[in-house]
């Protein structure tokens, strides 16, 4: 039937079916472990660009349906695929950041410890404040008639 149909339209059947091109030059993953992140980076970032690419693709066609169309839903469909190529771009520029702050880390880590955290039960720590006691102890006494006068002289 379809070839009746393409007889009567004077259109010519390619004898061999159209295949689309795929693109084959994906990253190759390497096995250093040094280098994963870097890898991992460069693989993501081409499959962003590729999906970036194919978006705009996209978008440009369904523009041409929605101009020939004039039909809103058409305009629709293109608002959302150049909102959803956005958000790839989006994902793509924090993707760079992300590397960009990994990178940066062990560049940026401080060295200076200013606060200390004792990792020990209370047994150890009640041990360590009594060696502590016994070296060098500070006592603040105050009389009990001191506390009251402040306390009632308030009032």
């Amino acid at each position: 039937m379809s070839k009746d149909i393409n007889e009567l339209l004077g259109i010519d059947m390619p004898s061999e079916p159209i295949v689309a091109e795929r693109k084959t030059d994906i990253v190759p993953r390497k096995e250093d472990k040094e280098t994963d992140v870097d890898n991992d980076h460069d693989y993501s970032r081409e499959a962003y660009y590729d999906l970036i690419q194919k978006g705009q693709e996209a978008i440009d066609g369904i523009l041409n349906v929605a101009k020939e169309g004039e039909h809103p839903r058409a305009y629709e469909v293109a608002l959302n695929g150049i909102r959803q190529t956005a958000d790839v771009v989006d994902k793509l520029q924090e993707l760079n950041k992300k590397l960009k702050d990994l990178k940066e880390l062990p560049k940026t880590a401080d060295t200076k410890i200013q606060n200390a955290l004792f990792v020990g039960s209370t047994a150890e720590l009640q041990k360590m404040l009594k060696k502590n006691e016994n070296t060098e102890s500070t006592v603040i006494d105050a009389k009990q008639g001191d506390i009251q006068d402040k306390w009632f002289s308030n009032y």
